[in-house]
């Protein structure tokens, strides 16, 4: 993930029509804690990259017929998994590379 994907830079009218959910169902989202778009000063939601891609795979689960807190726990279990992935890649690679130091537990 590249730290531009993180970044929040659109603003919530232009989310919802690049992802065609509802300004009232972006502010449920985040309020049930599925999405949490950066703040401006003034309050002002902003939204990165990553979180249209959260929110498109948020509505393609509800439109699957998984309700909100089914959605959060797989967004959650997602998250775990890719985490993980990113553990035994790094695992293999010193496992591949005696050279490397250990990386601390």
């Amino acid at each position: 993930m590249n730290q531009g994907s993180r970044r929040g830079v659109f603003g919530i009218s232009v989310v919802t029509e690049l992802t065609g959910v509802s300004q009232q169902n972006l502010r449920a989202y985040e309020a049930r804690g599925l999405i949490k778009p950066r703040r401006t000063k003034g309050g002002t939601r902003l939204y990165s990259q990553d979180d249209i891609d959260r929110i498109n795979e948020i509505s393609a689960l509800l439109e699957s017929g998984v309700n909100h807190e089914g959605a959060s726990q797989v967004m959650k279990l997602r998250r775990e998994t890719d985490r993980l992935r990113r553990d035994i890649a790094e695992l293999t690679d010193a496992q591949d590379d005696p050279d490397r130091p250990e990386r601390p537990m």
